[in-house]
């Protein structure tokens, strides 16, 4: 299934943007007549029958609209960008394909990278909903510093994923099925012992990624595959 994204379609854009409309009529020589799904990005696919083959505003008609299945559980990765924003594009792009419903960014002391542009990101994100036939993006949200996040943060489950091969007590096991989980991920020289001292005083819970030491973005990614399989087995 190919699907086109259009974000104000329920306000009655009844277009694509140029970008979508090029590849459905150039790229897949979509015609008039010829039915399209087309999802808004908050958990909605719409069929849709194009009415004018423009390649720059291709127009359409909603048929039929359904929505996404709902889950009960919530996976929110917190992740210290990366000094290479390829990488973290990376993560955003298959975190996304997996399954992840929140992303933060957060500046913590070692961290190598300040800026970052979420408009990259938030691309990366569509191409893989439509990629993994999802209708949701995730939310992405702006940088701010750890000692702010950790204060904003309310959830059932925080964790924060350290490089310390003593701690036997590791993601997968302290997860539960249905809850709303946030792990916080730091830069690549890990976070300092002030954050982790910090952050365990407000109830984040010090856990494992496995028994070897991963770049920021994979542990991300994996943090995100484990959350997902807890809620799928």
């Amino acid at each position: 299934m190919q699907l086109f994204y259009q974000p104000d379609i329920a306000k009655g854009a009844d277009y694509l943007n140029s970008e979508e409309s090029r590849h459905c009529i150039k790229v897949l020589r979509k015609k008039v007549g010829d039915e399209v799904t087309i999802i808004d990005g908050i958990g909605n696919f719409y069929t849709c029958r194009i009415t004018e083959e423009d390649a720059r505003k291709c127009k359409f008609e909603t048929l039929s609209t359904r929505q996404e299945t709902n889950k009960a559980h919530f996976i929110h990765i917190a992740i210290a960008p990366t000094k290479n924003m390829e990488r973290l594009e990376w993560f955003v792009e298959k975190a996304t394909e997996i399954g992840i419903d929140e992303i933060s960014l957060v500046i913590c002391q070692n961290s190598e990278r300040t800026v970052i542009k979420n408009e990259r990101l938030f691309r990366k994100a569509v191409s893989a909903i439509k990629q993994s036939i999802k209708a949701t993006l995730p939310k992405i949200n702006e940088a701010v510093t750890f000692k702010h996040f950790i204060h904003s943060v309310h959830c059932q489950s925080k964790y924060i994923a350290c490089v310390d091969f003593e701690n036997t007590k590791d993601l997968f096991s302290m997860s539960r099925p249905g809850m709303n989980n946030c792990v916080l991920i730091g830069p690549e020289g890990d976070f300092s012992q002030e954050e982790i001292e910090s952050s365990k005083s407000l109830g984040w819970q010090m856990v494992s990624l496995g028994q070897h030491r991963l770049r920021t973005e994979t542990a991300g990614l994996a943090a995100c595959h484990i959350l997902n399989l807890v809620n799928y087995q």
